[in-house]
């Protein structure tokens, strides 16, 4: 396979979702006047309290002069993504980062490379930070023949004659828990995608969506919405209720009305160091062929799943010790029957069965001081 390094010199950022209004001038310009601007790679999430903003150097230059209201990492970022082509053989029908959890993701989280996703409609994206580029490019040659974008032109980046990283057996793999909790609204959601000509026909629908939209009372984990237009290519991410604002046939989407869930990870802001979050999610599913996007955010990182593989997955994450809070009883139920069985298995005659089971504990909602906003974020056990 073919692993691509793109020139792109990416900052990672959040603006406060109260705090929009400075910066709307400059990303209207990124977002419709395109000949008006070099910017080559901007994504823009949307949450219930933040923008999330991915953008290249000369993407930022529009939003100068940068307030503190701008949180930027202090970190280059460059995005690799693997040719389609590559993608494209194989027997698993399963799309999106299932692809490459196990030949890119888990690789990088097995070399302690932190990294931050980002899927849209047409490809997906890893970013490590340009600290971490060598030992990325290092650990992934046994995988893949890796390129550089260099000044416009493709390079084949040469074999530095040290061996790569392997892919950690299934049985290391089984080890990894999920660490942090889960959420899973009820939403329904659609990836989708625009016809770059097609934008100035539906730019003030857009713009409402973005900039002007009431943020949900309660906060909800569902309030998210994102836009990307990276190389020319457009994508986005939404609630299939905001999907019904825009025209019929405006928005590519598939023939099946493919709808997805959404599972925000994260009771408080994940940071940048962490190495293995988005593995610990991915590598489960991508064992069990499920196909999956993935959105990572400023605070938190969100992965996509098809509606109706969802108990299916709730079984799948609960088995790797997940805390997953709004999941369907049915898939929980699947999980603990199995659980259970597994533990009944283990009792031996003569042995006290109680202490080989462990003790049910009712889901507790405890708060905890988020260091971002010192506001309350809800963790679930």
């Amino acid at each position: 396979m073919e692993l691509y390094v793109l020139e792109h010199r990416l900052q990672v950022g959040s603006i406060p979702r109260d705090a929009i209004a400075p910066f709307t001038h400059g990303l209207v310009k990124l977002i419709l006047l395109r000949d008006k601007t070099k910017c080559k790679f901007l994504s823009l999430t949307r949450t219930a309290d933040e923008y999330s903003i991915i953008i290249d150097q000369e993407g930022l230059k529009e939003l100068e002069p940068l307030s503190d209201q701008l949180s930027l990492v202090n970190s280059v970022w460059y995005a690799q993504n693997v040719s389609a082509g590559a993608l494209g053989s194989g027997t698993s029908k399963a799309s999106g980062i299932t692809k490459i959890a196990k030949a890119l993701i888990l690789p990088l989280a097995e070399a302690q490379v932190p990294v931050f996703v980002m899927s849209t409609y047409q490809t997906d994206f890893i970013l490590v930070q340009e600290k971490d580029l060598d030992t990325s490019i290092e650990c992934l040659r046994s995988h893949f023949k890796i390129f550089r974008e260099v000044e416009g032109e493709t390079i084949e980046v040469p074999n530095s004659g040290t061996k790569g990283e392997t892919t950690p057996t299934r049985g290391e793999t089984n080890s990894r828990e999920i660490s942090h909790p889960l959420v899973a609204p009820p939403t329904r959601f659609s990836v989708t995608s625009l016809d770059p000509d097609t934008l100035p026909k539906v730019a003030t629908i857009l713009l409402d969506i973005l900039f002007y939209a009431d943020p949900a009372p309660d906060g909800s984990d569902a309030d998210f919405f994102s836009f990307s237009i990276i190389d020319g290519d457009i994508s986005l991410v939404m609630d299939t209720e905001t999907l019904t604002r825009f025209p019929s046939n405006a928005l590519f989407t598939s023939a099946t009305g493919e709808c997805w869930k959404m599972i925000k990870i994260g009771a408080v802001p994940l940071g940048f160091d962490e190495c293995g979050i988005v593995a610990q999610v991915s590598e489960p599913l991508a064992e069990a062929d499920i196909s999956m996007y993935y959105i990572s955010t400023y605070r938190y990182d969100h992965t996509l799943v098809p509606e109706e593989e969802m108990d299916g997955v709730v079984k799948v994450l609960l088995s790797r010790k997940a805390r997953i809070n709004g999941a369907s009883p049915e898939g929980k139920e699947e999980a603990e029957e199995s659980k259970d069985k597994t533990q009944s298995s283990s009792c031996t005659e003569g042995m006290d069965c109680s202490e080989a089971v462990a003790p049910t504990v009712e889901r507790e909602e405890t708060m905890e001081q988020d260091p971002a906003t010192s506001e309350p974020a809800k963790t679930y056990y």
